[in-house]
């Protein structure tokens, strides 16, 4: 359908040299996008850029550290020398601590803060005058359930996820007006490399995922590629300020009676 379709299309995703981000560069790609990622090294970027060489996807990887707005606007410039102005930016690069609050330390608390919620101000930043210029672009916010709920260890993450979703309103709010749309995607628990531990038969932490989500199993990262293709592509067009939850019914969802 043309409504999602990508060809022409310049996408950054961040930190895309795996998981979730690597699965929606896949999914843009194949909707027609050209695709360029960063992540924080080269060890990194050589990982990615293996992993799309495998699927024969002509991506492009950069080192950057999207915290260093000096560092994000080179390679923004570059980008746009290169391969060519930016249209669809995804917000994908982020950590998480797991730490009890009243034992995370401030830099900690920091580092979460400014990897998570400051790096996507500082690349949307970077990428709006060109979508401006442009006549309109895609910015495409990786949020969290946590955007919306609050757990044990996650202090940082939540608040910083949580501003992330206020941030995307607020680009919405500030931008719309240019032609562009700014929404969230905000996955569940999604079975990666980093969720393997926590997967396995009889972990308590599995069988309360299951339990807790209507669809009574994992996502995969495939299952955000669809969500994000929309949110990229002409069939979102007055769709902003959004935050699209691909979580399996676990917000909607009170649990079972115990």
């Amino acid at each position: 359908m043309k409504q999602f379709d990508l060809k022409g299309k310049v996408a950054l995703i961040t930190g895309a040299s795996y998981g979730i981000g690597a699965a929606i560069a896949t999914g843009l790609a194949e909707a027609g996008a050209k695709i360029v990622f960063n992540d924080i090294n080269q060890e990194m970027v050589d990982k990615g850029m293996a992993f799309y060489n495998e699927k024969n996807i002509p991506a492009k990887g950069y080192v950057c550290d999207v915290t260093n707005e000096t560092q994000v606007n080179a390679l923004v410039q570059q980008i746009k020398t290169e391969v060519g102005t930016i249209d669809i930016l995804v917000n994908n690069a982020g950590i998480i601590k797991r730490i009890p609050m009243h034992e995370m330390s401030a830099a900690d608390f920091r580092q979460v803060i400014d990897i998570d919620l400051t790096g996507p101000f500082i690349v949307a930043k970077a990428v709006i005058p060109g979508m401006i210029e442009k006549g309109g672009g895609k910015i495409i916010n990786i949020c969290s359930m946590m955007s919306e709920l609050g757990r044990e260890t996650v202090s940082a993450y939540a608040a910083a996820k949580g501003g992330l979703k206020m941030l995307t309103r607020n680009i919405a709010s500030e931008y719309g007006g240019y032609n562009i749309q700014c929404n969230g995607l905000g996955p569940g628990y999604i079975a990666t490399p980093q969720t393997a531990p926590l997967r396995t038969e009889g972990h308590p932490f599995n069988s309360f995922i299951i339990a807790k989500t209507p669809a009574a199993r994992w996502g995969t990262p495939e299952d955000l590629v669809g969500p994000a293709v929309f949110l990229a592509s002409e069939a979102s067009d007055f769709v902003n300020g959004h935050i699209l939850y691909v979580d399996g019914g676990i917000l909607a969802y009170i649990g079972k009676q115990p």
